[in-house]
């Protein structure tokens, strides 16, 4: 048997333990799956991002939707309401936007005639006109008979003339007191619910105004309202 000489054997173990080379094959197909990982997640995370933006614009539109039919709505709303009175007639524009509340209550009770032969019973000079059923007249009342004592002590001016407004207290039973302030009236927002204001006839309401009263501030002749008419516009 022929003996393997030391030098060969040396050879032969270098070839052996060498490093194994990665072919030109291999890196291009490495390559190639690592973009098509990079380009399957771009594409989605763009579909993605593009439904959801759609989702957001979808529900931005309903709003939209929402706002202007609640405005097409309170636009087809009367704005002005034509008070005919024993003395004449008295335009108020309706507050709309600040007290859609008491305007929509305004409005049904005027289509239901309850303000047809309303007395005005209580009348304070450079005060307020108040209009309503004299047996129910609760807290609106007790600021009322006092107005013009709290009128002299407190000259603020907060409100303008000319407000009608009604008590912020419950109204039950159908009640709806109504109220004309004829002065500025520093406290009127704590005490009634302004929801309109006279843009038309106010000699109308001063006039009313000057009637005789007794110690009550209650008219000594009759003074009612006939009948509201609601108007789009004047």
């Amino acid at each position: 048997m022929a003996r393997i000489k030391p030098q060969a054997l040396l050879q032969q173990s270098k070839k052996k333990k060498g490093p194994a080379r990665i072919s030109v094959s291999t890196v291009i197909l490495f390559s190639l799956i690592v973009v098509l990982a990079v380009f399957f997640l771009y594409t989605t995370y763009t579909r993605w991002s593009q439904r959801s933006r759609i989702q957001i614009e979808d529900k931005e539109s309903v709003f939209q939707g929402d706002d202007s039919f609640l405005d097409s709505k309170k636009s087809d709303l009367p704005g002005y309401a034509v008070l005919d009175t024993a003395k004449g007639s008295i335009t108020v524009e309706l507050f709309k936007d600040s007290s859609p509340e008491v305007v929509d209550q305004f409005l049904d009770l005027c289509q239901r005639g309850h303000f047809n032969g309303m007395l005005f019973h209580r009348v304070i000079k450079h005060y307020v006109i108040q209009a309503g059923d004299s047996d129910k007249l609760g807290a609106a009342e007790d600021w009322t008979l006092k107005g013009k004592h709290y009128s002299q002590l407190d000259t603020s001016v907060k409100h303008e003339a000319f407000m009608l407004g009604t008590s912020k207290t419950k109204h039950e039973n159908g009640a709806f007191e109504l109220f004309i302030t004829t002065a500025p009236i520093p406290d009127l927002n704590e005490k009634l619910t302004v929801f309109g204001k006279v843009v038309k006839g106010e000699d109308i309401v001063q006039e009313i105004e000057e009637v005789d009263t007794d110690e009550h501030y209650r008219p000594k002749s009759s003074v009612a309202i006939h009948s509201v008419t609601l108007k789009q516009s004047i």
